[in-house]
């Protein structure tokens, strides 16, 4: 019987909790008593919290996150319901900041911060009946290079099908006022030998997936090129992701990541904002004519797929600099370009804008702003939409010669919002549209709203569909075709098919 139980909700069954393992790996004698149960947050609450209680423990651990802060207040009323005797012991970013959003005064131990030493000597504590005084613990920051690692601990089931998380770092040295990190202001680096190991040791085991969760993966450029030699000697096919300071590329990183084959890395690269005023505003380092000539760089030069991220919302940032920024962004390069909508995450300072900037958010996760001075509620609703039909239709790479033809070198902004406009009339929600309804949608759009040649429009759509094998084409499209496609990609392989499907661009 466990004595201990770790667990948390993922957002989805193919993610893993990296933080979970660091608990255990750290856990030393405990670990022994101690099981990892994770749940995605579509489980059904009762049947988790029976899972979690079958082996009676004393002591749950659970890790909560803006996605599962609402399920892990309700598994947590449930536990203490049923076994008001099992002590619950919270952790995780949505813990660690003041104001809580969600009541979790049932738990018996909050643990804010990197918890793995903290975590332990909690439950020894605990397990020795000398419980500390306070129900809120702050972690100090422990010596990365001295911490056990976790990568051990991913099962045979992770290596087959989940994402695997690793990272060289943490910290972040800059202060955008809208995140998390710039909080913690000093970037801290693992023993890049041991994360070489780790790696090795997973690649021997299977694992062609790494995601880096490391804030500016590129920042200390020894480290970096160190694990992309590590992955260049490696047979393809794999993928990498890693997030990157779009400043800083020096020659050494560009002559490594020109060796990648297609879709096998991704950079993710934070941009947020080209406005020079706003950046400043929310303290965001701003070098755009750097930014301009490293973007081209990677998409002309390089294999790489990027993924670039803009915010909508901020202090300041009207639909018309939010505009210019995706004119730019889709100009320089064939990025995917992830349009998030303005979080107020407790612990960061973009709260001291709301009284001059009239910013109002949502109290309930994921806190997104619901308006602003220069955006009334309407609008930023349409936004919400637009950014979600641009994820379908843009980033997913589906449509990727189709989509093009909403503008036609013309305005970006402007032909996908009266695209996104048009498409909500249609369907009024912008959930569970599948791939042959959007397809539809767009040949309906095309043709009859701006009024372009059905075989023209149906050759465009059916060469992109055909990108993946198998797929089958619509009566719609066949009976207006005048070309017969051919299907130009081997089977679109698992481990990266999105990417692949860009590489097509």
């Amino acid at each position: 019987m466990n004595s201990i139980i770790l667990t948390t909700l993922n957002a989805k069954y193919t993610h893993s909790a990296i933080g979970l393992r660091y608990l255990y790996a750290n856990l030393r004698e405990l670990k022994s008593v101690t099981a990892i149960q994770e749940y995605i947050i579509t489980d059904h609450i009762n049947e988790v919290a029976e899972k979690i209680l079958f082996s009676k423990p004393a002591l749950v651990g659970v890790g909560v996150y803006i996605w599962n802060v609402c399920e892990s207040y309700t598994l947590i009323n449930v536990i203490k319901k049923v076994a008001p005797e099992t002590i619950i012991v919270l952790g995780g970013p949505e813990v660690s900041h003041f104001p809580f959003r969600v009541d979790f005064s049932l738990a018996d131990f909050i643990i804010q911060g990197e918890g793995e030493n903290s975590f332990y000597s909690l439950c020894k504590t605990l397990f020795d009946k000398k419980p500390p005084d306070k129900k809120i613990i702050k972690s100090e920051y422990p010596d990365l290079k001295k911490i056990e690692l976790p990568y051990d601990f991913y099962t045979d089931e992770d290596v087959l099908n989940r994402v695997i998380y690793v990272e060289a770092s943490r910290g972040c040295p800059f202060t955008c006022e809208f995140c998390l990190s710039s909080i913690d202001k000093i970037v801290r680096e693992f023993d890049v030998d041991l994360i070489l190991s780790g790696l090795s040791k997973l690649w021997d085991r299977g694992v062609r997936k790494f995601k880096f969760i490391d804030r500016t993966f590129n920042l200390d450029t020894k480290i970096s090129n160190r694990i992309l030699d590590f992955f260049l000697q490696k047979e393809p096919a794999y993928f990498i992701h890693f997030e990157v300071i779009p400043e800083h590329f020096p020659d050494s990183l560009k002559e490594r990541i020109k060796q990648f084959p297609p879709a096998s890395i991704q950079l993710e690269i934070g941009i947020q904002t080209l406005n020079p005023k706003t950046a400043k505003n929310i303290k965001r380092k701003l070098n755009f004519e750097k930014t301009k000539q490293n973007l081209q760089f990677l998409d002309k030069e390089t294999n790489a797929h990027l993924h670039v991220d803009l915010i909508i919302g901020l202090p300041g940032d009207r639909i018309e600099d939010f505009a210019g920024n995706l004119n730019v962004l889709t100009a320089l390069s064939n990025a995917e370009i992830q349009l998030g909508i303005l979080k107020k995450l407790s612990g960061t300072a973009i709260g001291r804008h709301d009284d001059e900037y009239g910013m109002v958010y949502s109290d309930l996760p994921p806190y997104e702003i619901l308006q602003n001075n220069v955006i009334p509620f309407a609008l930023m609703q349409e936004m919400k939409r637009f950014a979600r039909f641009w994820d379908l239709v843009y980033n997913s790479g589906n449509f990727n010669k189709t989509v093009r033809l909403l503008w036609e070198g013309e305005d970006v902004f402007k032909g996908f919002y009266s695209f996104s406009q048009w498409v909500y009339s249609q369907t009024e929600t912008t959930w569970k549209i599948s791939l042959s309804r959007l397809a539809e949608l767009l040949f309906k759009y095309l043709t009859e709203v701006n009024n372009k040649d059905k075989a023209v429009v149906a050759n465009v759509i059916v060469e992109d569909l055909l990108i993946t094998q198998g797929r089958k084409i619509p009566a719609f499209l066949k009976k207006n075709v005048s070309v017969v496609q051919e299907v130009k990609k081997e089977n679109i392989r698992k481990i990266n098919s999105r990417q692949i499907k860009h590489s097509e661009k």
